[in-house]
């Protein structure tokens, strides 16, 4: 390794690298910021314009984009014609590129940031670079990670040479680089221009961690967070104590998330499989989570909890004395904390930025050769929009609980059916393949509970069936969208059972 190109915006680890290379008597070019830290640190450095004879211009918007630097990264040295080529026109191979990009994405992410500082954090030269070296990997080392300094520098210094694989790994990862950069950059363009689904979609993450399987021990997994992703997301999460996370964990501690969310009030949900098992509401935490348990205290075992308030002791206390697998909330107060890590294995979740408002945002999912992508499903509930259709108008208190069971029953797999009486729910009917399936499980899940209920439906009733069954398990009254054609049937069905029912005319199917 004769010569070495390092201009970095990320300076993690930079020096060491300079002065192991520099000792190992490989010369180094730089630019810029890089070269100034290089130089400070004692490290011998030529500038990439003493080395291309051309200056840096346009406020360093170009200084690498050059034949001398390109050209030297590029030739082939097992090539007859590059080598004479390369002597021709006086150029030297560059054996070395150390390069990652401007910082982009951390500009966009900068309160206050104006559009044209983010798109001057658009890197050109870099990527270019990047990807000259990663192309001819097989002459040209290529390093995008500080994690893969010592690595390199071991190589210059005449330790183990970079093998075909090493140089192959290196280019994969500097490709991912680029790509990840640019597919970050498309999509704050895209957002900016209004492009919400265009016609090419470049998604990127950044891996959290590797899991230990998937939903079954035999499925390979991991965990990648948005390039945005803030505090008020499952990504954003610190986790206090507990064993490690697994995908289906991971699942269940979403969808509580997603669920808690819907509730200002004092509010404790369980999860199972990704479908609320128990949703409590109540003056305190505490109270909430006695409603959420008391919802289903067989199903609650081995569940996830998700708050809406600090968890504090008096609440903690009551978890204590039964199996969960993780508990969300956006604060764990000491006692709390106290209290639930004498269980050694319960994951616990600080959540900071739960109680922020809930934003439109994308969800996409695998189908056998492609994606599906859609908006997310936050459109408010505006009870004052509901219009009643029967004879009977809901009171308050049904109107009140009514808006409760249709926040939850939207976040139940399809065909969903849930039942509120008082203040939490007693029976969730899941993704049965028909809605009378659905309701006759929630109803028999709430049994006497039944009675004096109000129920909430994702999508409408084809037929009055439904409503016979509410009907006759002394159901009061119905929340469901509304629009299909036997409409007349199921509001006939619930005026001679004096069934109040509302439609609210948005469906909120849950397939996935």
């Amino acid at each position: 390794m004769r010569r070495a190109l390092i201009s970095v915006s990320d300076k993690t680890g930079i020096v060491e690298l300079g002065q192991k290379l520099a000792a190992a008597g490989v010369e180094i070019l730089s630019t810029g910021g890089t070269s100034r830290v290089l130089r400070e640190a004692g490290v011998a450095v030529k500038d990439v314009s003493d080395f291309t004879g051309f200056p840096e211009i346009l406020d360093g918007r170009v200084k690498t984009l050059h034949p001398r630097v390109h050209g030297g990264i590029l030739a082939l040295r097992d090539r007859e014609e590059h080598r004479r080529q390369m002597e021709e026109h006086g150029l030297l191979p560059i054996d070395a590129v150390v390069v990652n990009l401007y910082p982009f994405r951390e500009t966009v992410s900068r309160p206050g940031a104006r559009f044209e500082e983010i798109v001057e954090q658009i890197d050109i030269g870099g990527p270019s670079l990047i990807r000259a070296a990663a192309k001819n990997h097989r002459h040209v080392a290529v390093v995008v990670d500080p994690a893969d300094y010592d690595r390199l520098a071991e190589a210059a210094g005449g330790g183990a040479p970079l093998g075909e694989g090493d140089r192959l790994a290196l280019a994969a990862k500097a490709f991912r680089h680029t790509a990840a950069y640019d597919a970050v950059i498309a999509g704050y363009l895209s957002d900016r221009a209004g492009e919400r689904f265009p016609e090419q979609l470049t998604l990127t993450y950044d891996r959290v961690q590797s899991l230990r399987y998937g939903e079954n021990p035999h499925q390979p997994a991991a965990f990648y967070r948005e390039p945005f992703a803030g505090p008020s997301t499952l990504a954003g999460a610190r986790q206090l104590h507990g064993k490690e996370l697994s995908y289906n964990n991971l699942l269940d501690a979403d969808a509580a998330l997603h669920l808690v969310r819907e509730f200002q009030g004092p509010t404790a949900v369980a999860v199972k499989h990704t479908n609320p098992c128990g949703v409590g509401w109540g003056e305190t935490l505490a109270d909430a989570f006695h409603e959420a348990y008391e919802a289903d205290p067989v199903s609650i075992f081995g569940g996830i909890i998700a708050v809406n308030r600090p968890l504090d002791g008096e609440t903690a206390r009551q978890m204590k004395e039964i199996f969960l697998e993780i508990v969300i909330a956006p604060e764990f107060t000491p006692e709390a904390l106290e209290i639930l890590t004498t269980k050694k294995n319960l994951r616990l979740l600080e959540i900071p930025g739960l109680l922020e408002p809930v934003r439109e945002g994308v969800s996409a999912r695998t189908v056998s050769g492609g994606l599906l992508v859609q908006g997310t499903d936050v459109a408010p509930v505006v009870p004052d929009s509901w219009r009643p259709v029967t004879k009977r108008i809901p009171s308050g208190a049904e109107l009140e609980q009514m808006a409760l069971a249709w926040r939850v029953v939207k976040h139940v797999k399809s065909n969903a059916i849930v039942l509120v009486h008082g203040r939490r729910t007693v029976g969730v009917g899941a993704g049965q393949m028909n809605r009378v399936g659905s309701a006759r499980i929630a109803i028999a899940q709430a049994g006497e509970l039944a009675r004096g209920s109000v129920m909430a439906s994702d999508a409408f009733f084809p037929m009055s069936d439904t409503v016979e069954e509410a009907a006759k398990a002394g159901v009061t009254a119905i929340v469901q969208p509304g629009g299909s054609i036997r409409d007349e049937e199921s509001i006939r069905a619930a005026d001679e059972a004096g069934i109040a029912m509302v439609f609210t005319g948005m469906r909120h199917f849950r397939h996935g």
